[in-house]
């Protein structure tokens, strides 16, 4: 017998027949005599609309209202399975996020986990019960306020729950079977991996990789919990997150990941002097835009130019903050591209190879793609490019570092 966590995403649940088909999974492994608790999404496109509704009542609403809003495409959810497995014999009940509680920081839309108490989650599933658990969800306990994890959360909710209960294994499933060398609806003979490192999982993750989000995996690294990635739809192995130790043979590169949820951000003739980037950075980070690639040009006439993405959701809240600190700061404009992509290429193999990056430069060169920005890190190498070359790159790429599979 094992204690499992299985997580389901919203493709997974996108209507009732598809319910019921997590159900019968779930009763399979409750009759094969494990203890199980269950961690769901809202249903597809449910928590998409829900945004939507946000953001055109006002682009820049109360954080606070819009996780009130939000949160509530998982506790459709958890209700309608929760029927579900008690109409095929499975005892079972839904459980919001402040019921456990899953406790996190204020930050709404992207609040951080700070503890889980899996006490009662452990007696109802040694009772035979089965807790269906909203995912994404959270409580700020110090104003008693409903938050949220951001997108993809549910992942993260799962990995948790999964080290609060000390499962043996979280299961993840979705609408593909595993994790792959890239995106095979780009490249076709991208292959399926058997197992992957935590460490290249959380940059490929990091980079645009939609399989699992990166704080699940940040987390299941850290506290050690062993992630399986398989198909709701497929009776199908999945793709293990391991420790690197248990890899037998690493790969230079293991994967290309490429996202198109970043947007460009230069400000043009920032003055050249100690304190600036930290007043430039500082606004941002206490107005929770997370920054990634950043760029400064060599000064001339006493001024720089300042390049760096944030994420595409953020940047009218990023250039509201520019701007009202900009008599601080001393910038001279404010110029924005939201049309670019980052691509990336990550392995752990790369520590023990030289090479790597110049193979990635050489293969977007031949392509005739210009590459904006570029950001490096032990096991991975990014560039921002315009986002129209997107999939052109990643197929030239996933040639160039030799993880095309046979032909179908």
């Amino acid at each position: 017998m094992a204690r499992i966590v299985m997580k389901f995403g919203g493709t997974s649940v996108a209507d009732l027949d598809r319910i019921r088909n997590v159900a019968a999974r779930v009763k399979r492994e409750v009759e094969a005599g494990h203890e199980v608790a269950v961690v769901v999404s809202a249903m597809s496109g449910a928590t998409n609309q829900l945004v939507k509704w946000c953001q055109e009542l006002s682009p820049l609403h109360d954080a606070r209202e819009y996780d009130v809003v939000v949160a509530t495409g998982e506790q459709v959810t958890i209700g309608l399975l929760a029927i579900a497995l008690q109409t095929v014999g499975v005892e079972a009940r839904s459980w919001q996020g402040w019921q456990i509680p899953i406790v996190t920081d204020g930050a709404h839309g992207k609040a951080r986990v700070e503890s889980i108490d899996g006490s009662l989650l452990i007696e109802r599933m040694q009772q035979g019960q089965v807790p269906v658990i909203a995912g994404f969800q959270g409580i700020e306990p110090a104003r008693n306020r409903v938050t949220t994890l951001g997108r993809g959360g549910s992942d993260l909710s799962a990995v948790a729950i999964a080290a609060a209960v000390k499962a043996d294994r979280c299961d993840i499933y979705t609408d593909v079977d595993g994790i792959y060398t890239t995106d095979p609806r780009i490249v076709p003979r991208a292959r399926k991996l058997d197992r992957i490192a935590y460490e290249e999982m959380l940059e490929l993750a990091s980079v645009g990789a939609k399989v699992l989000q990166t704080r699940s995996v940040e987390l299941a690294m850290k506290q050690r919990v062993r992630v399986q990635v398989l198909s709701s739809f497929e009776d199908k192995p999945g793709s293990l997150v391991v420790d690197e130790d248990e890899i037998v043979e690493q790969p230079i590169v293991s994967g290309i990941a490429y996202s198109r949820d970043d947007a460009k951000v230069t400000l043009r003739r920032v003055p050249d002097r100690p304190g600036i980037a930290a007043g430039v950075f500082g606004a941002l980070a206490a107005a929770n835009c997370n920054v990634d690639m950043i760029v400064q040009n060599i000064g001339a006439d006493a001024t720089t130019d300042m390049t760096f993405t944030v994420g595409k959701a953020d940047l009218a809240r990023a250039q509201d903050t520019l701007e009202k600190a900009r008599a601080e700061l001393g910038f001279e404009a404010i110029l924005a591209d939201p049309e670019v992509a980052k691509i990336s290429v990550v392995g752990v193999g790369m520590r023990s190879h030289a090479g790597v990056a110049n193979t990635m430069f050489r293969a977007l060169s031949e392509k005739g793609i210009n590459i904006q920005v570029i950001s490096t890190s032990e096991i991975k190498v990014s560039v921002l490019i315009s986002a129209e070359y997107t999939e052109l790159a990643v197929r030239a790429l996933h040639t160039a570092y030799g993880l095309d599979g046979p032909a179908a």
